[in-house]
């Protein structure tokens, strides 16, 4: 049974806490030599302000810091977006081949790392789609190989593979995946046991992909989830979690306890699943999966942000009516321990043609204010007006 989480959490046994803490007494005890004169200070770290979006232009814009500006506050910046799906070849392809197919929201995507949920492969016909010629109900979606570039050139860094469908034209659509995005300087993750680490500005972040199928480390089995997470801690400062997890429909916006079930798949059980890979080290989850937004909470001092909706639907792959075509840009700015500060979140929406485009109403946002509050009343994390997200208060 699902307890709250209590207003003041013990403190969570990590792997690599002993290994942080040394670090952190280190870099203090340099800084306190610094100040005293025995040595030269360096220029301090730059320091990510996220800008707060959504606003009457829906486009992102700076805002003034109150944190002072110190080299012991150092951040890095981190973006990430629900599902993509650019277009399916042959015959339902964006205008142009795709070019410029992200350029209404590339601004609102820049973060040290961008990180994307890319719900299609990247590959030429292997022949081994999972939709026969008869098939009924059932949906396959691939772009070309080049498409990566498009990804690319939007400022993307990492793509996640582990979602319904990554295998959509087997194991060699799925490995042409991998190559094309690295053929374009991407990064991917969600392969089993499968630890991506990217150095941001000094900090090493660890990217795991989650789902309930078996071609990504598993949303079911938790205690093997934790495991993934637990060496993940070991190898980098700051673990990143992206899970395809939940039921989808336009009603699926709220997250209760318990496990979710879709046309008679375990689409695992969202909250339970979270808070278990935080426990074990995870310092942000990223949700997508119910093609619709969800709630946002901090736990543990940790963000999860438990859908982030649809973001890209080229060739109108995805049903957009309603908030079904609602998305957005979760930007979050998080200490080189991983503890949250804060963040935005920018809301967009699927044009006509599946395109994201900024969004001028705040749709997105309105909802995701709303559920965070509903689902989780003590613990929601507080998104105001402009989009920017900070942690509830204690007590």
């Amino acid at each position: 049974m699902y307890a709250p989480a209590p207003s003041a959490p013990a403190p969570r046994l990590r792997p690599a806490a002993a290994r942080r803490r040394l670090a952190a007494g280190l870099g203090m005890l340099l800084a306190a030599l610094l100040l005293a004169g025995c040595g030269e200070a360096a220029a301090p770290a730059p320091v990510w302000q996220p800008g707060e979006g959504g606003g009457s232009t829906g486009s992102p814009v700076p805002f003034e810091s109150t944190k002072p500006v110190d080299v012991l506050e150092q951040t890095i910046s981190l973006s990430a977006t629900g599902d993509i799906i650019m277009g399916n070849a042959p015959s339902r392809l964006p205008a142009n081949d795709g070019e410029g197919f992200f350029d209404q929201v590339k601004a609102a995507l820049k973060a040290d790392l961008v990180m994307g949920n890319l719900e299609e492969p990247l590959t030429d016909d292997t022949g081994t789609g999972k939709c026969g010629a008869d098939a009924t109900n059932c949906f396959q979606f691939r772009a070309p190989p080049e498409y990566a570039a498009h990804l690319r050139d939007a400022g993307f860094d990492l793509l996640n593979q582990a979602n319904n469908h990554g295998y959509d034209y087997g194991p060699q659509g799925y490995r042409n995946t991998q190559r094309a995005l690295e053929q374009h300087g991407l990064k991917h993750t969600g392969a089993p046991d499968q630890i991506t680490v990217v150095e941001v500005e000094g900090v090493k972040v660890a990217v795991l992909g989650f789902s309930s199928y078996v071609w990504s480390n598993s949303l079911i089995d938790i205690e093997s989830a934790k495991k993934v997470v637990e060496k993940a801690s070991t190898v980098a400062d700051v673990v990143v979690v992206q899970v395809h997890m939940g039921a989808e429909g336009a009603d699926r916006s709220r997250v209760k306890p318990g496990t979710e079930m879709f046309f008679g798949e375990n689409r695992g059980d969202p909250i339970r699943f979270s808070h278990a890979v935080i426990d074990a080290g995870a310092d942000l989850v990223v949700g997508h999966g119910p093609h619709v937004l969800r709630g946002m909470e901090v736990y543990q001092g940790r963000l999860i942000a438990y859908s982030l909706g649809n973001f890209a639907a080229g060739g109108k792959m995805l049903n957009s009516s309603g908030r079904l075509g609602w998305g957005g840009v979760l930007k979050v700015s998080l200490k080189p321990d991983g503890s949250f500060v804060d963040g935005t979140f920018t809301s967009t929406y699927l044009n006509g043609v599946g395109r994201p485009t900024m969004d001028p109403d705040a749709r997105g946002l309105g909802l995701v204010r709303q559920v965070s509050r509903a689902d989780f009343p003590k613990t929601g994390a507080r998104l105001d007006a402009a989009g920017r997200i900070t942690a509830p208060q204690a007590g």
